[in-house]
């Protein structure tokens, strides 16, 4: 039997055996997840304790590991600087911290995708915390995606009930995440830019890895400490777009004067800063280096792509077809972003598997394809996998059990699909998020 190639060592990937081959992508994308976890960015990172205090907040999938990673250089490199504070993650996405518990920055959980009641207790925490802040002290935020949810504080006037219910109809109708994280903002006390306001007049660093295409870091998590560049109209617009209806006493925020988030040219945040630590884009460089080391061609389609999910897997395994026609060796596609997922079923699955099987379905079993799609956050949507991968032998292994894609897709039952021929890919939280990778690796044609 011919070895599986690790990432670094070059080998015939063409000559290998369609497990052998899975086992090679399932490489790539772990070298893609290392190369964000917070453990890979944070140490070079750390700041010099200000006259005052240090005080952490933070929210998302990565909150806890991040945190983590903070504290562990602070304490090896100034141990006797104060440094305090809180975050929240995703429930499970703390365990990382309660194995290595900070001594110093409480973690705290809450839900995702839907915020729950102590998601509003993380937020009013936080806002009290930074109040307590002066011109001395530090803020440090800790942001990244998943954050919204996790860190969900109603606007006055509007209930949590509100914000989910309207937060469901947005996920429902596959609305893009720059179009939710508006609604969020405009009907928020504490994001898009209100909790450094908050902080105000301590200067506040933010600290993003960041899940949304084109990586503006004021939409990562909406933005908590960061100003906007939205108005309350352009979030009454979307929810007018997609026909929600709209309760009487979020319109009523909406439409009422004086609701605008802090913006760009507010003073207090002269002496902010804010950098994004990792992206999409980040693990796409991470998976094609691997690709290369073991002799194979990689053309990246891009890091920030979106769309309904099942299209763009099927406009991906036509063009894949399209390029198997001319390899003279084996070629990799990558591509990064957040899809979309307008649901009309009633089954189970993420956005990474449904476009893994829009693209299965239009690929007809075509030989020397194989696939893999994941979300770097260990959890596509709100199922227990990342994601899942299929080889080029596995339609006919569908046709043998009477799968039929296209029957799972019109339910949204891709989840199932993949389960049932034993491909999905179960990792558990990773504590980074970059949003989705997905690789397609094609070997020519044999006479």
């Amino acid at each position: 039997m011919v070895a599986t190639p690790s990432p670094s060592t070059p080998d015939a990937i063409a000559v290998l055996s369609e497990p052998e081959l899975l086992c090679w992508l399932r490489g790539l994308a772990g070298e893609a997840v290392r190369a964000v976890h917070p453990d890979s960015l944070l140490p070079g990172e750390l700041p010099p304790p200000p006259a005052g205090r240090t005080v952490v907040v933070g929210a998302g999938k990565a909150a806890a590991a991040m945190a983590a990673t903070l504290e562990r250089a602070w304490l090896a490199h100034q141990p006797e600087a104060p440094l305090e504070g809180l975050v929240v993650t995703r429930y499970g996405h703390g365990i990382e911290n309660r194995e290595a518990p900070c001594q110093r920055i409480e973690v705290l959980e809450a839900s995702h995708p839907m915020p729950d009641d102590l998601s509003e207790k993380a937020a009013r925490r936080m806002l009290e915390a930074v109040a307590l802040v002066g011109e001395d002290d530090l803020v440090i935020a800790l942001i990244s995606g998943g954050g919204s949810s996790l860190m969900s504080l109603p606007a006055p006037g509007v209930s949590l009930a509100e914000k989910q219910a309207l937060n469901r109809e947005l996920l429902r109708c596959g609305a893009p995440i720059r179009e939710i994280n508006t609604v969020r903002r405009h009907l928020s006390a504490i994001k898009g830019g209100r909790l450094a306001a908050a902080a105000h007049p301590a200067p506040v660093l933010t600290w993003v890895i960041s899940d949304v295409p084109g990586d503006d870091p004021t939409l990562v998590a909406s933005g908590p400490t960061l100003p906007d560049t939205t108005t309350p109209a352009d979030a009454l617009a979307i929810l007018e777009r997609y026909g929600i209806d709209i309760p009487a006493p979020v319109r009523h925020h909406l439409e009422s004067a004086g609701r605008q988030a802090p913006v760009s040219d507010d003073p207090g945040f002269a002496r902010d800063r804010a950098r994004v630590l990792a992206r999409a884009a980040d693990a796409l460089a991470a998976a094609r280096a691997a690709a290369e080391a073991s002799d194979v061609e990689v053309r990246v389609l891009g890091d920030d792509l979106e769309g309904e999910a099942r299209e763009l897997g099927r406009v991906q395994a036509r063009l894949a077809l399209s390029c198997q026609q001319e390899l003279a060796r084996p070629l990799l596609l990558l591509s990064g972003g957040e899809t979309s997922v307008t649901v009309r079923g009633d089954g189970r699955g993420g956005r990474n598997v449904e476009y893994l099987l829009g693209l299965f379905e239009t690929l007809h079993g075509a030989s020397g394809i194989h696939a893999l799609a994941i979300d770097t956050d260990g959890i596509d949507g709100s199922e227990d996998n990342a994601g899942a991968l299929f080889g080029a032998g596995d339609r006919a292994r569908a046709d043998s059990l009477g799968l039929d894609p296209d029957a799972f897709l019109s339910r949204n039952d891709a989840y199932t699909f993949f389960q049932t021929l034993d491909r999905l890919i179960v990792t558990g939280p990773t504590r980074t998020n970059v949003n989705d990778l997905r690789a397609i690796l094609i070997l020519p044609r044999t006479p």
